[in-house]
């Protein structure tokens, strides 16, 4: 990624600062295509392009994550591997004690909305050697994502998928008698109908090519990935109700909030729900913000 100043992602992220494109085509051939010059004479890519950006984050996850194969059917979700990283390593911190962040296979992960692209039980796993569930409620997503698991020895065995049957509930039906987790993420559906995501994305492409910066990426997605009735705050308020009766299975629960706006209401809902500890968590990628919501009982 080319950036201009600096992105002040966490210090652990290992997404600082400018992309070696070049050095990431020679690990990744099918990038090579996408590179071009800026006018500064840099190579950059394309980001209005989903092939692209979606070539980019597979050469960011070979050479960073030693992801062989990483491929997504059209039109699902292709998220900014960076800011993913972020929520990851600051989640990280939230376990954390004494002697640092506990790793390995006793630390597990439930990611609520893994997608067909498990990016954050990718991260979480090769970062940290923590075992993940991936939950999604979209078939063809867990198939994919299945793919991904079966086609990388150094994932398999390490992440679990389970569908969610009921899109009424988001833990129900999902954490089972006998889970325990350290931590949940979860990167919920934004927009509170199909034309406000439409029209988001339209945004996002034209500010791409009149600018052609990268700091908005997110192209693609289904339905339930990028819009809910309510949007992001009645999504996260169901999620906060939901762990309650969840709260002696999973330590930190958490979530995206990608506006700020929501933030004082999410957190006065998981207080009055009998959270012990709420916090707010500001993560930075350049010019763009976002906020991370944990909670616990």
């Amino acid at each position: 990624m080319i950036m201009s100043k600096p992105t002040r992602l966490h210090p652990r992220n290992p997404h600082q600062g400018r992309y070696d494109l070049a050095r990431l085509s020679r690990d990744f051939a099918p990038l090579q295509q996408h590179l071009q010059l800026n006018p500064t004479g840099e190579h950059t890519i394309d980001f209005s392009k989903p092939d692209a950006v979606q070539a980019l984050n597979a050469a960011l996850l070979k050479h960073y994550y030693q992801v062989a194969y990483w491929q997504l059917p059209p039109g699902y979700l292709c998220p900014p591997i960076p800011g993913r990283a972020d929520y990851i390593h600051f989640v990280a911190d939230l376990l954390a004690g004494p002697e640092g962040v506990p790793t390995g296979k006793q630390v597990r992960l439930l990611d609520i909305g893994c997608g067909a692209n498990l990016i954050y039980p990718i991260i979480a796993n090769r970062s940290y050697g923590w075992r993940c569930v991936g939950s999604d409620i979209d078939a063809v997503a867990l198939k994919a994502a299945q793919l991904m698991i079966d086609s990388n020895a150094t994932l398999s065995g390490q992440i679990n998928l389970r569908r969610q049957t009921d899109s009424q509930h988001i833990l129900h039906g999902v954490i089972k008698p006998g889970d325990a987790f350290a931590v949940s993420v979860c990167n919920p559906p934004f927009y509170s109908s199909a034309a406000e995501a439409a029209a988001a994305n339209q945004r996002k492409r034209s500010n791409l090519k009149q600018a052609k910066s990268p700091q908005q990426r997110n192209f693609a997605g289904q339905q339930h990935e990028l819009w809910c009735p309510g949007g992001e705050l009645a999504f996260i308020r169901q999620l906060i109700a939901e762990s309650v009766d969840f709260a002696s299975q999973v330590g930190w629960f958490s979530s995206l909030v990608s506006q700020q706006r929501h933030l004082k209401a999410l957190e006065t809902a998981a207080r009055q729900a009998g959270a012990a500890e709420v916090k707010q968590i500001k993560m930075q990628q350049g010019q763009k913000s976002s906020h991370l919501l944990a909670w616990r009982f």
